[in-house]
């Protein structure tokens, strides 16, 4: 299979149950483990919407790129549910369309993933913050305070769910995922010894993208009064969407030119934290990223998806006419 990637094409994913999602220039990929040891590769086929002219607007690109990670993401953990099923208890005899999530079910999962987060990172920091004003803080002074409620509840999130062992193991496929974005942006074999020449932590994780959000909504929101309630209340939610835009573009930035030493400062702070969400995967783990990865550059090339590297059988063989 060939492994050079379509020019300037930038690849990333994440980690599911037992496999990883890669996400290539225009198609997204993901390869999982099943429980009797075999390796299932399936494409995700992704909306023309998420290709349009809105991915190469600055700004606006994050917002798409946002709502396309959400989106794939879910897909990706579906597929990886149901492939971790014992085989008596999965879905493999029923359609694929059968298998994965239909569009009110996906938008639903959306909305309550986005509704927990916007309450417990957001709106719960806004309310604890407001018993600051009782010790005469002034407005720079509490809301400097609302963003170290905030850091202090994302940084506790982050370390309770990594205390678990099935996040553990998820954990060892996020690192397994960087590692292989890692060889193949620094032109090395994808292979387990090629992977381990590089680190588990990479500048475009979607953790260095949540720790970016956390410190640029901060310094925006420094910007607004606390009084009244509804404007404070507002404006938290409105300014939601250009601090993931703005952040977006940072963490863009910080990936095609991570050499630059100013950026290894900017960025270092969300690398440490990476030592928490990745973990230094097994053999097993890094094929499973290099199946995705290898399969996501096939697909942007034209090419058959296949993992003969691994199980010796292909695993999806597109229409040569599609």
């Amino acid at each position: 299979m060939a492994d050079t990637p379509p020019q300037g094409a930038l690849y990333g994913g994440q980690a599911v149950i037992e496999g990883v999602m890669i996400r290539g220039a225009s198609d997204a990929v993901v390869a999982v483990r099943k429980p009797d040891g075999e390796v299932m590769v399936q494409p995700l086929p992704q909306s023309k919407l998420w290709l349009s002219k809105w991915r190469r607007i600055p700004f606006l690109r994050g917002i798409s790129a946002l709502a396309e990670t959400l989106t794939l993401g879910m897909k990706a953990l579906a597929v990886s549910a149901n492939a971790a099923l014992p085989p008596e208890e999965s879905d493999e005899d029923e359609p694929e369309e059968e298998q994965t999530l239909g569009g009110f079910a996906l938008g639903g999962m959306i909305a309550i993933s986005l509704t927990l987060a916007i309450v417990v990172f957001f709106i719960i920091p806004l309310f604890l913050s407001r018993g600051l004003e009782s010790f005469r803080w002034n407005d720079w002074a509490a809301n400097a305070g609302e963003g170290g409620i905030r850091i202090v509840l994302f940084l506790g999130y982050i370390w309770l769910i990594g205390r678990m062992s099935d996040i553990q193991r998820l954990y060892g496929y996020h690192g397994a995922e960087h590692m292989a974005v890692h060889a193949l942006e620094n032109g090395d074999p994808l292979t387990p010894e090629g992977l381990r020449r590089h680190p588990t932590a990479h500048s475009r994780c979607g953790t260095a993208f949540l720790l970016t959000v956390v410190l640029v909504s901060i310094i925006a929101f420094m910007f607004f009064p606390r009084d009244p309630l509804w404007i404070h209340f507002a404006s938290r939610i409105v300014l939601i969407p250009v601090v993931a835009a703005v952040s977006y573009e940072i963490i863009r930035f910080n990936g095609r030119h991570s050499e630059w030493w100013w950026v290894k400062v900017v960025a270092w702070p969300s690398l440490l934290l990476q030592n928490l969400t990745t973990k230094q995967p097994d053999d097993g783990q890094c094929e499973i990223a290099i199946a995705s990865i290898e399969a996501a550059i096939a697909l942007d090339n034209g090419q058959p998806i296949a993992v003969s590297a691994i199980s010796g059988e292909p695993a999806v063989q597109p229409d040569p006419a599609e």
